[in-house]
């Protein structure tokens, strides 16, 4: 059985734990239950990709669009797959970070907690981020 579910937010610091919420509200309610790593992985993802669309998104003079998308889609052999879509085209890479460096850990963190993730161009659209969680977490 293949249960998606897709909701739009604004681009706004506060979006970062409505989108966290409404994704832990949606596996739980279909059947994840609150210790499961692979829900506690969905959060944190989410988390981390909106939390860089509200950070490097589109500045308004490029894109009148002030709202993000964010899926969560449960697929039938038990893994997540997370997307987060926005009109921003710059596509994040994965970067050396030093030590001491306060930011750039993020997709590394996606990078440790998927079995794969990239990025799909939409063209003049933007572009989704997207991680797949196996079974499990």
């Amino acid at each position: 059985m293949l249960r998606r579910h897709s909701f739009r937010l604004l681009r706004h610091p506060a979006s970062v734990g409505i989108a966290r919420r409404r994704v832990r509200d949606h596996l739980a309610d279909w059947g994840h239950l609150p210790g499961d790593p692979g829900l506690q992985a969905a959060v944190l993802l989410v988390s981390e990709l909106a939390t860089n669309v509200v950070r490097h998104g589109p500045d308004e003079s490029s894109s009148p669009e002030r709202e993000f998308e964010v899926a969560v889609t449960a697929l039938a052999d038990g893994s997540c797959l997370i997307e987060v879509s926005d009109e921003g085209l710059f596509e994040p890479r994965l970067r050396a970070v030093g030590e001491t460096a306060e930011a750039g850990r993020g997709l590394h963190l996606v990078e440790h907690l998927t079995t794969a993730w990239g990025v799909w161009s939409r063209g003049a659209h933007g572009k989704t981020v997207w991680a797949l969680i196996s079974a499990g977490g």
